[in-house]
Order: C-alpha cells, then sequence, then structure tokens
C-alpha cells in the first residue's frame, strides 16, 4: 500500500472518529427540552426518536468499519462477530404449513 494512500485511510479513520463524537451528542441531546415538549406532536417525537435510532446505529457501523480500518493498517486481525442465521428447517409453502 503506498503511503498516500495509507496516510489518507488514517485521515479518514480519524474523521470518522470525529463524526462518532458528533453522534454522541446527538444522540445525548434530549429529544424534548422546557416547554417544547408540550407543543411537540406524537409524529415529531417518533420522528425524533428515529432520528437518534439511526444514529445510533450509524455511530456502530461507523466504528466497526474504523476499527477494521485501523487493524489493516496496524497489520493486526479484526475479530468478527459471525451474525447467526437461522436456516429454515420446513421447506413446505405456507398454504401446506396452514392446512397442518
Amino acid at each position: 500500500m503506498s503511503d498516500e494512500i495509507k496516510s489518507r485511510k488514517e485521515n479518514i479513520v480519524k474523521g470518522a472518529y470525529k463524526a462518532v463524537d458528533e453522534l454522541i451528542k446527538v444522540l445525548e441531546s434530549p429529544i424534548v427540552s422546557g416547554s417544547f415538549g408540550d407543543d411537540l406532536g406524537a409524529e415529531k417525537m417518533k420522528n425524533a426518536a428515529a432520528a437518534k435510532k439511526l444514529a445510533m446505529f450509524d455511530a456502530l457501523e461507523m466504528l466497526d468499519k474504523a476499527q477494521e480500518v485501523e487493524d489493516d493498517l496496524n497489520g493486526t486481525e479484526t475479530v468478527k462477530k459471525e451474525k447467526k442465521v437461522e436456516k429454515p428447517t420446513d421447506f413446505r409453502s405456507a398454504e401446506e404449513r396452514a392446512r397442518k
């Protein structure tokens, strides 16, 4: 890997950590503050909660990817968690299973 690419990847990782810090600030800020809570409709509160959820998952994903790139740059291995995928055991159609 060329030094220029390595340097850019290091800068990307640094930027990712800064972005995660900003997402953490979003997560820590209250959805409802002061007297605005009375005026905030249920739909807006739901949207705000969804935005926080998205910020959380984005931050986690960014941290995981930044760690992978950092490990790649340092020549260490990233320990990846395997997601458990359940395989179907009943291969009949939904109609056949419903008749049972």
